[in-house]
């Protein structure tokens, strides 16, 4: 069963490590952000299950990450900050956190309180119906019965995801399938397409999963 993945976003190195070494005893995967512009950058590359969000940051602050989340994404996301004061809280509810923790704070709550983030999360997936329609014939997409438009390699890239679910493909096994096996060109081509893909599906791009050291995995249904 995949580990689910975990952003931290602080400027204080020591206090990203504290909290990432907590978490892989806890069997997270972690990836780290000093800052809010690399704090998007690497949700974008990763699409984390969960970002634990500092709010004084040098660049962008919390706030303004939160909010460009929010714009395409439903990723559970917990605030940390040095201030507890209530209008604080009530900005961040306001702009979509889940959570809302002030400094010092126990790291078994915090594992506590993503632990129930990710339960609920993982029950609602079960409860709803798949957003996500691929009609193979038409060589159309549909999320919540709106259609997505892709170009030819994106759709024959989400076509490859989807008919390979669960199973963790490679950025050469990728290109070879979609690209074609005489394709000469930069592997990391998969990531630039991957990243159009998952921004024009919105939320239903979650479903494409990062594989760290591998590739991509795509979970979840189809319609």
């Amino acid at each position: 069963m995949k580990r689910p993945t975990i952003l931290i976003v602080d400027d204080e190195v020591r206090m990203r490590r504290v909290i990432a070494d907590y978490l892989h005893i806890k069997e997270y995967e972690t990836v780290e952000a000093g800052d809010g512009v690399e704090a998007l950058e690497s949700f974008r590359t990763h699409h984390p299950d969960l970002v634990i969000l500092d709010v004084m940051m040098p660049r962008m602050d919390g706030w303004q990450v939160l909010s460009e989340i929010r714009k395409t994404h439903k990723t559970p996301v917990i605030m940390l900050t040095a201030r507890g004061e209530e209008a604080d809280e009530l900005q961040g509810f306001e702009l979509g956190a889940d959570e809302y923790i002030a400094k010092p704070f126990s790291l078994k709550i915090l594992s506590a309180r993503i632990e129930a983030i990710l339960r609920r999360k993982s029950d609602a997936v079960l409860e709803s119906p798949s957003r996500l329609r691929i009609d193979a014939l038409a060589r159309e997409v549909f999320v919540d019965n709106t259609a997505v438009a892709l170009t030819y390699t994106e759709f024959q890239l989400l076509e490859y995801l989807s008919t390979n679910r669960g199973v963790a493909l490679s950025r050469d096994q990728i290109l070879n399938n979609v690209w074609s096996y005489d394709y000469d060109g930069d592997a990391r081509t998969v990531d630039t397409h991957i990243k159009k893909l998952r921004s024009k599906l919105g939320d239903a791009g979650e479903q494409i999963k990062t594989v760290r050291g591998i590739g991509y995995r795509f979970e979840g249904g189809t319609e």
